[in-house]
């Protein structure tokens, strides 16, 4: 699609009369937007290259995460649940995903026999991590965070999810098992209208464990705070689209006889692989969902890049640096990047530049949760300190300043000392006092409000 295309139909989306419209035709015209920008972003190719790369990530590491899954389930007695559960996953493969299945639990079957202990548990454990980070990483680019977990906490959330996920899994699947085949829960279904009900909450049942298995991928992976509503509106659009992929997936497979006979026995591989792929690609696209219903003013810029002039940039500076000094005098909880770009009505990804300046310029530091603490007393950072922060090279920039010719050089001179004698020596905690006290000034809105 050609940019003059996208540039007329963005126009159109965004209209701002579309404001005015009734509100069925509004709410169709956001749901358009909605589905534009999934669609943008999966053509741009950077989500696709993502799911492919974890597709191979997942062919290194399934084994070693299913024989972990495995032993832990055997400790509660759930491991006869495990191989269905496996089944199901690969049900759109027809044939081929038993057999592949069979392959994988033997492949589990070895290793628990073998090498499940000592050096090879260790091992075990690292591949499952070192996984678990790779999707973590698509997740956090998907939410535009460049800053991943540290390393302990990574370990420790890894491990809890890895050795808890599949006993919640499963023991949901047995739970729902075994209410089916009480004695008083047959009885009750004999009659008619409960019959049909439950009928279809049976039906219904693995289709939700899915969807709410999504929400919680999407609610807990990103390292970010996700809204739990954002988080289920993409498990249930990732769940629909994984149920009817995997109708559609069967379908094309049964269809493909001629080509299996080509392909031979790499058949299986090739539709594992296509299968795979499939289920990341529908992964990442709830996430991105998800993404999108938290931070709608995301919906126009997807992933291009953020143009802004140096007023802005110098504009977001300084109110980072007052907003979080401030918070910080008077022992507030320090804001987190997501907090400010809400307060100031900014997309989070067009403060982080200035923010990653700011560090370099040893004004701020940020913690693990991704708040923003000054990084010494606030009364001693001063304006020109924060503007020079924006302006001026620091030690993250690629390139330094260029060798300009004179005229530049003495009209830079000129810029630095005008800035110079206007803020002088203005320190940030001055700067906050001087704007309480005009609050208070009578003539001021503040002061006639009170």
């Amino acid at each position: 699609m050609s940019d003059a295309v996208t540039d007329k139909l963005e126009n159109l989306l965004w209209d701002p009369r579309s404001d005015n419209l009734p509100p069925g035709i509004r709410h169709a015209v956001i749901a358009l937007r909605f589905l534009y920008a999934i669609l943008r972003d999966i053509a741009a190719g950077n989500l696709t290259l993502r799911a492919m790369g974890l597709v191979y990530v997942t062919i290194l590491s399934i084994v070693p995460i299913i024989a972990i899954s495995f032993s832990i389930l055997k400790a509660f007695g759930f491991h006869r649940q495990f191989e269905p559960v496996l089944y199901a996953f690969l049900e759109p493969l027809g044939q081929k995903g038993i057999e592949i299945t069979d392959q994988v639990i033997s492949f589990v079957d070895n290793i628990q026999g073998d090498v499940l202990a000592g050096v090879g548990l260790i091992l075990l454990f690292v591949t499952s991590i070192s996984m678990a980070q790779k999707v973590e990483d698509s997740f956090n680019y998907v939410w535009r965070v460049d800053q991943p977990r540290g390393l302990a906490q990574r370990i420790s959330e890894y491990l809890t999810l890895i050795l808890v996920g599949p006993v919640v899994m499963v023991t949901a699947m047995t739970l729902i098992a075994k209410l089916r085949a009480n004695a008083l829960m047959q009885q009750v279904s004999d009659f008619q209208p409960v019959g049909e009900t439950l009928l279809l909450v049976e039906q219904l049942a693995p289709y939700t464990l899915v969807m709410l298995g999504f929400t919680m991928v999407y609610w807990f992976l990103p390292n970010t705070r996700v809204r739990f509503r954002s988080a289920l509106i993409g498990g249930i659009v990732g769940g629909i689209l994984w149920s009817a992929s995997g109708v559609l997936f069967t379908t094309f497979v049964v269809s493909s006889v001629r080509t299996m006979s080509i392909y031979a026995t790499f058949a299986i591989a090739i539709f594992a692989l296509l299968w795979l792929y499939l289920c990341w690609l529908i992964l990442l696209i709830g996430a991105l969902v998800s993404f999108y219903a938290q931070n709608p003013e995301h919906l126009r810029l997807g992933f291009n890049r953020l143009n802004i002039g140096s007023r802005t940039r110098e504009q977001i500076a300084i109110g980072i640096m007052t907003m979080t000094s401030a918070a910080f005098r008077d022992g507030s909880p320090q804001p987190t990047i997501a907090e400010l770009a809400d307060s100031v009505h900014l997309p989070g990804l067009m403060l982080i530049p200035i923010i990653n300046r700011l560090i370099a310029a040893d004004l701020i530091t940020r913690t693990s949760k991704n708040q923003l603490i000054p990084y010494r007393d606030p009364g001693e950072i001063l304006l020109k300190d924060v503007l020079a922060a924006v302006r001026n090279t620091q030690t993250t920039d690629v390139w330094s300043t260029g060798n300009w010719p004179r005229i530049v050089s003495n009209l830079s001179a000129r810029i630095d000392n005008a800035l110079e004698q206007e803020l002088g020596d203005t320190s940030i905690y001055a700067l906050i006092d001087a704007d309480k006290a005009e609050d208070a000034e009578p003539g001021s809105a503040t002061a006639e409000q009170a």
